[in-house]
């Protein structure tokens, strides 16, 4: 029983965290049934199982909340959906973990540039209603998200979102939301091709179960934060997890000296969080200069 309230407190932060940034669900649940001594394959299609539900609520809620842009959504959706089939299919004989750092590093770098684009060059004025998303773009991008997303356990979020809002103009809270919306139709994809390749009895129904739980209570929570947050906060917050995720999976894959892993995460956590106070300052100037230039002169 213990156990169950466990997966289910992580279904709940995981899907805050995937809701409000657009990633980390799948990779945070994976993490911890890998964790269990769960085998990867098992791990990943209960995560996937889970997702189904914890998709839907949180597509359901960032649709409501207007964080959606739904043309993006129907061109990302079929190249995902094809993706996730495939790497859920074929995970088993997959060198996975070879070609994963270097996903990684490009992913880091990624974060490096939104994370400082929002931080010294955004503007909202350049900021896009929508997101221009064409399907010579949306196909590559949707097939190696969902592959990796059902390969790794987690991978739409972290691609997809870094990928668009490395794009000038992108709105953070319509890429977040649409991200987490697509997810619905990978997730469903991937969990077939694991039930067609794993069976239903590999599936512990019991975890899936608390981690759907968890992600439903969390969806409209997060969808209702991604409308609140400031734009420009929105993207340094984004772009700090993406570097502090992808820099763990490079830290263990190429030091191999474990005592300097905790000086690297607190190096990057304390960049983030300077940006992170620097913007909140940033926006507070701003919001009193607009006070003071519309508040009428004494006579």
């Amino acid at each position: 029983m213990k156990k169950l309230i466990i997966f289910a407190f992580i279904g709940l932060l995981a899907q805050l965290i995937d809701g409000a940034l657009g990633m980390a669900y799948g990779v945070t649940s994976t993490t911890l049934l890998l964790t269990f001594g769960i085998a990867p394959a098992v791990a990943s299609a209960s995560v996937h199982l889970a997702e189904v539900v914890t998709t839907a609520a949180s597509g359901a809620s960032h649709i409501k909340f207007g964080n959606v842009d739904k043309q993006a959504v129907y061109r990302l959706i079929i190249p995902g959906s094809i993706g996730a089939f495939l790497g859920a299919t074929f995970l088993s004989n997959l060198p996975g973990d070879l070609v994963k750092p270097y996903i990684s590093l490009f992913l880091l770098l990624l974060g490096v540039y939104v994370l400082t684009r929002f931080l010294f060059k955004f503007s909202t004025s350049e900021e896009k209603k929508g997101i221009e998303l064409s399907r010579k773009q949306s196909i590559p991008l949707g097939l190696i998200a969902g592959f990796a997303d059902a390969t790794g356990g987690g991978g739409w979020g972290p691609i997809a979102t870094p990928v668009l809002l490395s794009r000038k103009g992108m709105s953070a809270r319509k890429v977040v939301g649409t991200v987490d919306t697509s997810e619905f139709a990978i997730a469903v994809s991937a969990t077939l091709g694991f039930l067609i390749s794993l069976g239903w009895e590999e599936v512990n129904w019991l975890w899936v179960g608390a981690l759907m739980i968890g992600g439903i209570i969390a969806a409209p929570i997060a969808a209702w934060l991604v409308q609140k947050v400031p734009a420009q906060l929105m993207g340094v917050l984004v772009g700090g997890f993406i570097i502090l995720v992808n820099a763990r999976t490079i830290v263990h894959t190429w030091i191999e000296n474990d005592a300097v892993y905790p000086y690297i995460y607190i190096g990057i956590a304390l960049v983030w969080i300077v940006a992170i106070f620097y913007t909140v300052s940033k926006l507070g100037s701003y919001k009193n200069l607009n006070k003071a230039q519309d508040k009428p002169l004494a006579d």
